[in-house]
């Protein structure tokens, strides 16, 4: 909810309330208010995919999201996806396949491979390919991001 008490959502599991502009955007607010910094500025309009988190389990560029959208939603970044002692499945994958390079996208392709395997399971290459197509990655680790999200979906 957005009203005088603040704007109150769900962050990585936990119950939020912040005092915060309502304009204000999200991935503003997550690196600089709260120091989840998983996520990252890229292109600042929402085009290259550095910044996505899942908000309802939807993967949405936190750069260009106002504050007041996010009331009353279920928002997960990077950071809430998994544990160091119980990692989500498409880290540890990430991790088999060396899907990483700079890591700089890498936050961003985990939440968008999270939000296609929910809605999707068993995604086919081209399901990958769709999923996955806002993301952008200058080291070219594309083929080993698919990898590692057929990874993933085997071990769920």
């Amino acid at each position: 909810m957005t009203d005088g008490a603040g704007i109150s959502f769900t962050l990585n599991g936990q119950a939020v309330r912040l005092q915060v502009e309502s304009e204000r955007w999200l991935l503003d607010v997550l690196r600089n208010d709260l120091d989840l910094k998983g996520s990252h500025f890229g292109c600042g309009s929402g085009e290259c995919g550095a910044c996505f988190v899942l908000i309802d389990d939807h993967a949405v560029p936190a750069c260009n999201t106002p504050m007041w959208s996010v009331a009353g939603k279920h928002v997960v970044t990077s950071e809430g996806l998994g544990t160091p002692a119980c990692p989500h499945p498409l880290q540890t994958a990430f991790i088999a396949e060396q899907a990483a390079q700079c890591g700089y996208c890498t936050s961003g392709m985990l939440i968008a491979g999270a939000a296609l395997l929910k809605r999707c399971p068993q995604p086919s290459d081209a399901d990958i390919r769709a999923g996955m197509e806002r993301n952008l990655c200058r080291c070219g680790t594309h083929v080993r991001v698919m990898r590692a999200i057929h990874r993933a979906q085997a071990s769920s």
